[in-house]
């Protein structure tokens, strides 16, 4: 795999088609210990097996616009925090400024995409209670009230395996700025009812022959869960996912219809996403309790369609392949340079918080990034 990790297809041109960028250098900021909420084991980086100048020379690529609008970024190897580094910039809340925030081990950041691949955790671990559909049950028997679309076969053809993969055969696009009402996201959140949205857009392929980037999938998942738990998205995530990790301030923000923004409104802190890494890189495992089902994230990061070259997609993880096929990492990403990266060969996760949502050139940054911490292990 090369040392950046690309964005698919559909998010590269929609940055292209994004305004013009925030222009505003961020100033530099050291981590500040006592401000860590977290009782992970520490590392120094070369005892970690990472270069000692990793640190600085992220320094030097903000100071220097190389890296424009870096927020944050935290490095763990061998199940130790080994660098972590916050900085000071322009920042917004799902297309809210925020104006200059001064980033800290601390402070809440848009995972935009991420979310994605935690409400996949979510739906695993909803799963094995027995309170969401199996993944070969069809989608549309979840939803009753929509049960008159089920009459194309293909519709309802559609099980929970296709909107888990992102596979289900329907149209969507997400190319078109998030400014344009017909943005298939955007369409979603302004109509009467985003779920029969979702189910009945045109259907332009066989169910599981083709991967089409959807927020849509992820809209209907998080509503399963919320639906089949009883409970508001956030409190079932904070219940059985972050509290087990000791992750305490975390914030999803609504939709337009009040429920969670399931595919893009998950805010965290970059230690507590790290974290999240971890239990990946640990099977599913915190301190020796099992939290996610290893047999759901055996089945998550498994092969189930190609997304774009050299990058597969499992169930809502994106799955990087070196050029030989072989696997090298399990990924989730966002827009504006929001990166989780897990290399388990390398007992390596790091994260990346960015705000370069309006960047058309946000790609070149995050890749920059990327390429340091990559190149900065031995």
């Amino acid at each position: 795999m090369p040392p950046a990790i690309p964005l698919p297809p559909n998010s590269r041109r929609r940055v292209l088609q994004a305004a013009a960028a925030l222009a505003c250098a961020p100033a530099m900021a050291a981590a500040d210990p006592s401000a860590d909420p977290f009782s992970w084991p520490r590392s120094e980086p070369a005892a970690a097996g990472i270069a000692p100048e990793l640190g600085s020379q992220l320094d030097e690529g903000v100071r220097s616009g190389k890296f424009p609008d870096l927020h944050a970024v935290v490095v763990v190897r061998r199940g130790a925090v080994v660098l972590e580094r916050y900085y000071t910039g322009p920042d917004e809340r799902w297309g809210t400024p925020l104006g200059r925030v001064a980033f800290d081990a601390r402070t809440r950041h848009d995972l935009r995409s991420v979310s994605k691949s935690i409400v996949g955790l979510l739906y695993g671990i909803a799963l094995a209670e027995g309170k969401v559909p199996a993944l070969d049950q069809p989608v549309l028997d979840a939803f009753p009230a929509d049960a008159d679309l089920a009459a194309e076969p293909d519709r309802r053809a559609i099980t929970i395996a296709h909107v888990l993969a992102m596979t289900m055969g329907l149209e969507w696009n997400e190319d078109l700025p998030y400014t344009d009402p017909r943005n298939s996201e955007i369409a979603m959140e302004r109509s009467p009812d985003r779920y029969r949205y979702v189910l009945s857009r045109p259907i332009v392929g066989a169910p599981g022959a083709a991967w089409r980037y959807s927020g849509g999938a992820t809209a209907l998942l998080g509503h399963l869960v919320a639906r089949g738990t009883g409970m508001p998205l956030l409190d079932y995530a904070r219940a059985r996912l972050f509290a087990p990790l000791g992750i305490e301030d975390v914030e999803w923000t609504p939709g337009l219809d009040g429920e969670a923004a399931a595919a893009s409104g998950l805010r965290m802190r970059a230690p507590d996403l790290a974290r999240v890494g971890q239990l990946l890189l640990d099977q599913g495992r915190w301190q020796g309790r099992s939290v996610v089902p290893a047999d759901w994230l055996a089945a998550s990061q498994t092969p189930r369609i190609t997304a774009f070259e050299g990058v597969q997609y499992g169930y809502h993880w994106y799955l990087a392949r070196r050029p030989d096929g072989s696997a090298f990492g399990t990924l989730a990403f966002g827009l504006g340079g929001q990166r989780l990266v897990v290399v388990p060969a390398l007992e390596l996760v790091y994260v990346v918080f960015m705000g370069n949502y309006n960047r058309r050139d946000q790609l070149g940054p995050v890749f920059a990034v990327q390429g340091l911490v990559h190149g900065a292990v031995r």
